[in-house]
């Protein structure tokens, strides 16, 4: 599996992670031997040992960004602990999404017992209704919609997404497993629509302005021409 590099210099390195990756594996992990993380991907590439600046789900393709020493990685989180980053995100969901929202729902974070503040904002992008039946309905609706979350709380968009009755496609374990059954039989379509598109940030060593997109894979070029909807990220 080649990665795409989109952005390298002396401090860190940019990849689009595809989807099903984990970004490292846990310790004492059972399927270390079955697959390899993004950072033994990025290191059999590369030749390179890198360290996460930040996360995406297993389940989530898209940007992150891996510092190239372990003494760079508090400056580019303190980006995020500030809110200093603005991270971009697209997805599919059920139904017709509200123009625009900003949801404001606590989520459980790591510790499940504890709910913490998360703040998303929602823009609607595109809309299709397709004559495909999905129960209870004879016809079925999809948007497409633009994430910004303003918290990095563990599954936040999936959460987000499912408390106002738009769950995002593909997603198992906070989706609509009917629309998901739909996808996978119509168009082929396994893997979740969610996707870390854009992230703009001023680069703490060096100042510059960065804008920094991923580029989407095959199931979401061929879902957007299928749908006729624009691709956001050209």
């Amino acid at each position: 599996m080649s990665l795409e590099i989109i952005f390298e210099d002396e401090y860190v390195i940019c990849v689009n992670k595809p989807n099903n990756v984990l970004v490292h594996h846990a310790h004492h992990s059972r399927n270390v031997a079955d697959e390899a993380s993004l950072l033994q991907l990025i290191e059999n590439q590369v030749g390179l040992k890198t360290y996460p600046i930040h996360r995406l789900d297993r389940k989530t393709s898209g940007i992150i960004l891996l510092a190239k020493e372990t003494q760079f990685v508090s400056k580019f989180q303190e980006l995020f602990t500030n809110n200093e980053i603005q991270k971009i995100y697209y997805g599919v969901v059920r139904g017709f999404s509200p123009e625009t929202k900003i949801i404001d729902s606590p989520v459980k974070g790591r510790d499940a017992n504890v709910h913490k503040e998360a703040l998303t904002h929602l823009k609607t992008l595109e809309k299709i209704t397709l004559n495909i039946p999905v129960k209870p309905y004879d016809s079925s609706r999809y948007s497409l919609v633009e994430l910004s979350p303003k918290t990095g709380r563990m599954h936040q968009l999936r959460i987000h997404m499912n408390k106002i009755s738009h769950p995002l496609i593909g997603d198992t374990k906070y989706g609509d497993k009917n629309h998901d059954v739909m996808f996978d039989e119509n168009f082929g379509f396994k893997n979740m629509f969610l996707h870390a598109g854009k992230l703009e940030f001023t680069h703490p060593f060096t100042s510059d302005k960065l804008i920094l997109k991923s580029s989407f894979s095959k199931d979401w070029v061929d879902l957007l021409k299928g749908f006729s909807w624009e691709n956001p990220l050209i």
